[in-house]
């Protein structure tokens, strides 16, 4: 068994060096994500949204973007799903809707202010407490419809639920289409892609900046592994590390100002800890073993990583400053063989994949209990990546053969796949909350 752990944790290691080359974020033409929802909440909460008046006008239909935002989240069940429409003006008949088993409405409109120039009015209404909680007037270019669906569907989440929203978040993942790999940026549903790289090269481990305007990677392009920041809407990039060996698993502080890096320039694998800006190397393991895949504490006191040092992989704690401040911690006991530490914006929750008899399966432990569960049954999960609010978790998998995206919530109850026909999707990264 410490062999067959020792093959595949090096054989973690090297793939986390298979790299891409960048290229300027650009829209294109690409395959729509599908999406299939495989659970839900056990307590949904009734919503009536009704269809937007005068949503003809639009290319894209506002109000079916918003029905499928809540329908994902596992929140809520649409009790409306035709093409009624209901004033956005007034006040609505509560005892009718109560009637009808709605908790809350949301009404809209459409005027289209000029040429491919929209203003998406939408109000929404507390039909059990009989008030009205408000709503937003958007104004969107027929090119950004999407973003003002998501944006009014972020504002229902927080008014009815009292938390923030993350359908205006972006997600970046890997589609494999025959020996070409693309680097993409989509809307958290999946939707609206558009091309960050391509490479005949395996792309793996983006990770994005804690403000969502970089992206940290690595490249083979020079026939050897170089980390790159490239900066989204410039397409600037720069060279982070060009050291000897290895230069692989880029991981931002909290802060931006930082990010944990492993390097094999002097040996085995250890973690080491860089300026944004390419300076400031420091060593922070000094271990014989291979240390790797670091991770920021929510914090930013902390780092989580991956060591043999014990003899399987496991997940450890130091310091930022390094483990000499005092030493490692192993955090991980219950499974033999765990890798892929990744933390919740609040700090509360680590995932994790553990392989359990062969099969790689997504597991969240409760870091203040230490209590641990399965998310998955799944026998092939990999690269876990949070929700910006801490809610979910997007993960790669295997359904019929072939990888696709799967998010799940963290009780395990709300699950999704999120699939292109034909390619594999792969390698998935949660963008965080855009001010």
């Amino acid at each position: 068994m410490l062999r067959v752990a020792k093959k595949y944790f090096s054989s973690v290691v090297s793939a986390s060096l298979a790299v891409l080359s960048m290229a300027s974020l650009s829209s294109s033409a690409l395959a729509q994500m599908n999406i299939e929802i495989t659970g839900v909440g056990q307590s949904l909460y009734p919503i009536a949204v009704m269809r937007f008046k005068d949503e003809s006008k639009l290319p894209t239909s506002v109000t079916d973007i918003i029905r499928q935002d809540l329908a994902r989240s596992g929140y809520f069940k649409n009790t409306e799903n035709g093409n009624a429409s209901e004033s956005d003006e007034g006040t609505p008949n509560y005892k009718s809707w109560v009637a009808r088993g709605a908790d809350a409405l949301t009404v809209g409109s459409v005027v289209q202010t000029s040429a491919g120039q929209f203003e998406i009015r939408y109000k929404l209404f507390d039909i059990r407490k009989s008030e009205s909680l408000g709503g937003l007037n958007i104004n969107s270019s027929a090119d950004n419809l999407r973003a003002a669906a998501h944006k009014i569907a972020d504002d229902i989440i927080l008014k009815l639920l009292g938390e923030r929203g993350i359908f205006s978040t972006r997600l970046s993942y890997v589609i494999k289409e025959g020996k070409r790999y693309r680097l993409v940026i989509s809307d958290a549903d999946g939707q609206n892609i558009r091309n960050a790289m391509n490479s005949g090269e395996p792309i793996i481990s983006p990770s994005w900046s804690p403000d969502g305007k970089k992206v940290a990677y690595v490249s083979f392009e020079d026939r050897k592994p170089v980390i790159y920041v490239h900066e989204l809407a410039t397409g600037r990039r720069i060279a982070l590390s060009n050291q000897k060996g290895n230069n692989s698993a880029p991981a931002w502080s909290p802060d931006g100002k930082k990010l944990a890096i492993s390097l094999s320039k002097d040996g085995n694998t250890q973690i080491y800890s860089i300026n944004a800006d390419g300076t400031g190397l420091q060593r922070l393991t000094r271990g014989y073993t291979i240390d790797t895949e670091p991770q920021y504490s929510a914090d930013g006191r902390y780092i989580y990583f991956t060591s043999d040092r014990g003899g399987n992989p496991q997940i450890y704690r130091m310091s930022a400053e390094g483990e000499q401040v005092d030493g490692a911690k192993r955090i991980t006991f219950k499974q033999g063989f765990v890798t892929s530490p990744r933390i919740s914006p609040d700090g509360k929750y680590l995932a994790y994949i553990a392989n359990i008899g062969g099969a790689f399966r997504l597991y969240i432990l409760n870091l203040a209990t230490g209590d641990s569960q399965a998310l998955t049954d799944g026998t092939s999960d990999e690269s876990p990546s949070f929700a910006a609010n801490g809610r979910y978790v997007l993960y790669s998998t295997k359904v019929g053969g072939k990888r696709v995206l799967a998010a799940v919530s963290v009780d395990g109850n709300s699950k999704q796949i999120l699939s292109i026909p034909g390619s594999d999707v792969r390698q998935p990264s949660w963008g965080p909350f855009m001010d």
